[in-house]
């Protein structure tokens, strides 16, 4: 280690060091540098976040508690030196210690809370809360393992537990003196008194919910948001009774039963244990949730008729539906309000955010489970059930198909959408496609009658993260250029624009592409043992694996490339390396199949004499916040297949579009509106649009046979899967999906427009090729116009519009 020069961050960090850990600076192990220091770090945001707190609370702001199933934060320790403004003194303290802060930081580890798009969505939202002095709590579960870690293993994803909170983490403050009983089981009984209706709730079992607080910190602001996480506990951890009997197993029963509440995110619901445990950690969260906004409320304004003046809540997907009916029992059951009161504190509190127009994602629950966990809810979703109908039948009158359609309960199941639908003030898709959808398809029916309910909110993301932390290059290259400004304010994006004729401007611009490239062909090497070649093209989709994202369109792409190349050496000039990075669901067979191929396809081209050196498939291993943190920014194609009308919005279009990387993909979701900001001449657009799928799925016109027998290219490569020319597998292998493409399953032949919409795609990727091949000027023209025209993508914007439409909070000054 090199000689210590005594700086304020070096001094503090020896002393954390020396009274958490017993060492000194020139014994302590990289762990225990990286938490000593993260410790500094958090005393700096905690000062702030107590302060905010405090003044929150004294000027009586309005806050919104964002209620989600996931948040996908992603590591703080950067993060949070870049917002508070100390990345550059933690540089100088760690050099002088002879180590790099990268390397330090690089020991946090991921927390395991989200999944996917809606979490890290979930996670940006905080983060620009707080960047506008926002006062937001974030409410969600502390999941102990996440959703799983990914190994692949012979091409094949196997799960394994992801145990991100092993050693603890630094972040996060427990507040076991705010914890909680939540209730499950038992029998409701009621009974009459003074014309009143009482509820009472016998022989449940009870889970204590314990919050634990992280700060999220915003990028030089005043008042950082809150991510309370709830651990779910026994009430008697010990059953001393048992063990003294001998009863070993007994004794630990009870708190193995209710702590596997918020053990897993998104346990495997394709057995009835798994769907049992998913609606208690809904009902947990929600429960948890409201009783402490009650009980806050109550003691610092008293009457909670005043609720709704002080708080919003904004519902993320329909996971946490469950806290209007929670909220309509504690105010009915443990405050005495009638029914009319209540519903009304609540259908002006809550909102609600779509995500989806899959039915699939649209929860719904059996109503005999639902009963037996919640009796008291089940009955009071019953009540909201028989008004509602009441209501809708008065606008549609004797119309049963359609108020069964519409109904909260019906057909055996409860509907989790459309009890948001039914009590929220507001609902919001979240791009301006996905808005109109949800008007005039998903809940038309309901916005004929409440148009004023519906609203579209197109998501953004954090470009604190996404740029300033995950590309410090090219963060370092706009603010030469155009200041740093657009940090704070991402309007100030758009002054990069008049750079994008500037040659010596563009030049700089690849150069940090390239930059980036070397340093996620490292990562790559490090984490995976993989090379690849930074001077080709790196074309990228990372997303979640789901039929409708279409990463089997990309694999019958690559396949008919490599036929291609098979025929004529010289179809492919310049390599390519095609990045995939996903996780499908544990249950989701077809999912996890399509994984497999990606890596047979990988075995294939990558060892073909053919196509080696040419062509390359990279399966990125259990893709993160993290990995997407150096991958993004080293993509040069940005792959956004999804069926048109199937993807809400996407943010990874975004993270992409921002870190200069051009878009080919679908008019679907928020590419639609990344299509209007940088032109046609700027993104390759393939594919059928909503309207055209639309009327296939109506008029039953698409024949997928019709395209492979007509199509040599589509056959062709289709025939890949079954003829046994993949190594390393049977030739029945991939039977299923080339089934499910030609002939379909119970939903029908190529239910999500793979055959039809190749062609185009192979047509539009050729002139993408070509483009960057023969105008390598003309490329980063575009490159640079996408990272310019990225600014109205920043969740500043977003959040901005939610409170300027939705939420009314006041800034804290």
């Amino acid at each position: 280690m090199k000689s210590t020069k005594q700086t304020p961050e070096v001094k503090a960090i020896a002393g954390k060091l020396k009274r958490h850990f017993g060492k000194t600076l020139e014994n302590a192990t990289r762990e225990e540098l990286y938490k000593a220091s993260a410790m500094c770090i958090r005393d700096e945001v905690v000062d702030k976040w107590t302060a905010a707190n405090a003044a929150v609370e004294k000027k009586g702001l309005k806050k919104v508690y964002y209620m989600s199933a996931e948040f996908l934060m992603g590591r703080a320790y950067i993060n949070n030196l870049v917002n508070l403004g100390l990345l550059e003194r933690y540089k100088t303290a760690f050099a002088n210690l002879g180590l790099d802060v990268e390397e330090v930081a690089s020991q946090e580890r991921d927390a395991g809370l989200g999944n996917g798009g809606l979490g890290r969505l979930a996670a940006c939202f905080l983060e620009s809360l707080a960047t506008l002095d926002l006062p937001a709590m974030g409410c969600g579960i502390r999941y102990e393992y996440g959703l799983f870690k990914q190994r692949i293993i012979d091409g094949e994803q196997v799960e394994m537990e992801d145990n991100w909170l092993e050693d603890g983490c630094v972040w996060e403050i427990e507040r076991p003196d705010e914890e909680v009983e939540v209730h499950f089981g038992g029998e409701i009984v009621e009974t009459w008194t003074d014309h009143k209706m009482k509820a009472e709730h016998k022989n449940y079992y009870t889970v204590m919910a314990v919050p634990y607080d992280m700060p999220v910190v915003g990028y030089k602001s005043r008042c950082p948001a809150t991510l309370r996480l709830w651990s779910a506990r026994a009430k008697d951890r010990f059953d001393l009774k048992s063990f003294n009997s001998g009863d070993y197993m007994q004794a630990m029963q009870e708190r193995e039963a209710a702590e596997v509440i918020s053990k897993v995110l998104y346990p495997d619901d394709s057995h009835e244990q798994g769907k049992q445990l998913r609606l208690k950690q809904f009902y947990f969260m929600t429960s948890a949730t409201m009783q402490n906004l009650v009980r806050t409320h109550k003691e610092r304004h008293g009457d909670l008729h005043s609720l709704p003046n002080y708080v919003a809540v904004q519902i993320n997907d329909t996971h946490p539906t469950l806290a209007m009916p929670e909220l309509m029992r504690i105010l009915m059951d443990e405050e005495n309000y009638t029914w009319e009161e209540a519903y009304n504190i609540v259908s002006r509190m809550f909102n609600y955010t779509n995500h989806t127009i899959m039915a699939e994602a649209l929860e719904c629950w059996e109503e005999g489970m639902f009963k037996t966990l919640l009796p008291r809810i089940y009955s009071i979703v019953q009540e909201l059930n028989q008004r509602y109908c009441e209501k809708l039948n008065r606008y549609y009158p004797g119309d049963m198909d359609r108020i069964s359609n519409m109904a909260i309960v019906a057909y055996g199941q409860i509907r989790m959408a459309n009890l948001c639908v039914a009590v929220a003030r507001r609902v919001n898709g979240v791009s301006q496609l996905h808005g109109a959808i949800l008007k005039n398809d998903l809940f038309a029916d309901s916005y004929k009658i409440y148009p004023q309910k519906y609203l579209a909110i197109t998501n953004g993301i954090t470009h604190r993260r996404w740029l300033a932390v995950a590309n410090p290059a090219l963060t370092k290259l706009m603010t030469e250029t155009i200041g740093d400004g657009f940090i704070k304010d991402y309007r100030q994006f758009d002054k990069l624009m008049e750079y994008t004729e500037d040659e010596a401007f563009l030049e700089k611009f690849a150069a940090v592409k390239q930059q980036n490239k070397q340093r996620l062909a490292d990562y790559l090497l490090k984490k995976q043992g993989i090379e690849v070649n930074v001077n080709s093209i790196f074309d990228v989709q990372a997303k979640r694996l789901h039929e409708y994202k279409r990463q089997l369109l990309k694999c019958l792409h690559i396949l008919y490339l490599y036929n291609s190349l098979q025929q004529n050496p010289d179809a492919v000039t310049t390599p390519i390396t095609f990045f995939f990075a996903a996780k499908a669901a544990p249950g989701y067979a077809r999912a996890k199949s399509i994984i497999r191929l990606i890596n047979t396809i990988g075995e294939l081209v990558n060892n073909d004499p053919a196509t080696k050196g040419k062509l390359q498939v990279v399966f990125i291993e259990n893709y993160e916040v993290s990995s997407a943190e150096v991958l993004i920014p080293a993509t040069d194609i940005s792959e956004q297949l999804s069926t048109a009308g199937l993807e809400a919005s996407g943010t990874g279009n975004m993270k992409f579009m921002m870190n200069g990387a051009v878009t080919i993909g679908t008019m679907d979701g928020a590419n639609v509106e990344i299509y209007d900001q940088v032109g046609p001449e700027n993104i390759y657009i393939f594919g059928a649009n909503v309207k055209e799928i639309k009327t296939m799925q109506t008029y039953k016109t698409y024949r997928p046979g019709e395209y492979f027998e007509k199509n040599l290219d589509v056959r062709a490569a289709l025939d890949r899967l079954i003829d046994g020319t993949l190594p390393g597998v049977s030739a029945h292998r991939f039977s299923d999906l080339y089934q499910s493409l030609l002939f379909g399953d119970y939903d029908g032949a190529d239910k999500y427009f793979v055959l039809h919409d190749l062609p185009s795609y192979i047509g539009k990727f050729a002139r993408a090729y070509k483009k960057y091949c023969t105008d390598p000027k003309g490329w980063q023209k575009m490159a640079a116009i996408n990272t310019a025209k990225s600014g109205v993508f920043s969740s500043d914007r977003t959040i901005t519009e939610y409170n300027d439409k939705i939420w009314k909070l006041e800034k804290l000054k």
